[in-house]
């Protein structure tokens, strides 16, 4: 009788704790439902006066002065400059980190270690900025003298710093998750702590590994307040990095800066640069997600 009586009230608060539950992951559905209908009613709205062919096909983004010109390629060239460049510099930053950290480092080492490489993350990004204008940039000029004050490389290598603990983070984690066995039947069979890493951890572990980059990629094409203070506000159809850049976001911060009249076609085309945004990270995303899953599948084979 006991064991009935308080057997229900425990089944109570687990149906009470699973609607709960099920609330919390439909708001963050009906979040992403309301951000992706306001995005695409102001994009349909900023598409009724700038026709989607010049948004596609135009060379030149000059919204805000006369002649208007409206091709999005000039961001979206800028956006993958930066991006591209991060990528290229944290990818053997931060997967290097994680191998030395998971396969070579001791114990202590990692304590010490790990933490203050992570702390990199907790840095605001306005602060990531200012440090690629006042000490990046200035150290780069000792060695390209024509560099330009504002650039691309430097805010690449500056988001570049920013995602690196992200990458290592992760990708220390997919490491340490290969089982022990792997690795004692490795060196069982004659390799070294090298051959072993490198030829049965790392494939084991590349699916963590390349959901890794994915994360930081996204990361990089969302960054806003670097690329806006360091790489400048020039769109150019150019992948020169060593050129002023202006990306989406960067121009989506100098929009709504105020200065631009509310509900104005300029003001409307903020929404157009962030649906397309919002596409292509989409794409980048299913595309990642598939190539994942053949790693997955390599893997196990």
């Amino acid at each position: 009788m006991t064991s009935k009586t308080t057997g229900q009230p425990s089944r109570s608060r687990e149906k009470l704790i699973a609607k709960l539950l099920f609330a919390c992951a439909l708001l963050s559905i009906v979040t992403t439902v309301l951000i992706v209908g306001i995005l695409a009613q102001e994009a349909w709205s900023f598409f009724s006066d700038v026709p989607i062919q010049r948004f596609i096909t135009e060379s030149e983004w000059t919204p805000l002065f006369e002649p208007q010109h409206w091709g999005i390629r000039s961001l979206v060239y800028g956006t993958l400059t930066v991006t591209i460049g991060a990528i290229l510099f944290a990818v053997p930053l931060g997967l290097g980190s994680a191998v030395y950290l998971s396969e070579y480092a001791g114990h202590r080492t990692r304590s010490i270690v790990k933490p203050l490489l992570e702390i990199l993350a907790g840095i605001p990004t306005i602060v990531y900025g200012y440090f690629a204008l006042v000490i990046i940039t200035p150290a780069l000029k000792a060695f390209i003298p024509n560099l330009g004050v504002y650039n691309a490389l430097s805010a690449s290598i500056a988001v570049g710093i920013m995602i690196t603990p992200m990458i290592s983070s992760l990708s220390e984690d997919a490491l340490l998750a290969v089982p022990k066995t792997l690795r004692e039947g490795s060196y069982a069979l004659g390799s070294t702590k090298l051959e072993t890493t490198f030829h049965i951890v790392i494939p084991y572990a590349i699916s963590g590994i390349v959901s890794s980059v994915v994360l930081a990629i996204s990361r990089a094409l969302g960054e806003t307040m670097i690329v806006s203070i360091a790489a400048g506000a020039t769109p150019r159809l150019s992948f020169n990095p060593l050129e002023s850049v202006q990306t989406m976001t960067a121009y989506i911060v100098q929009v709504s800066m105020g200065d631009t009249p509310y509900g104005s076609v300029e003001y409307r085309s903020i929404f157009a640069v962030g649906i397309a945004l919002f596409m292509f990270t989409l794409i980048m995303n299913l595309a990642a997600m598939f190539i994942k899953e053949k790693f997955k599948v390599s893997a196990k084979l």
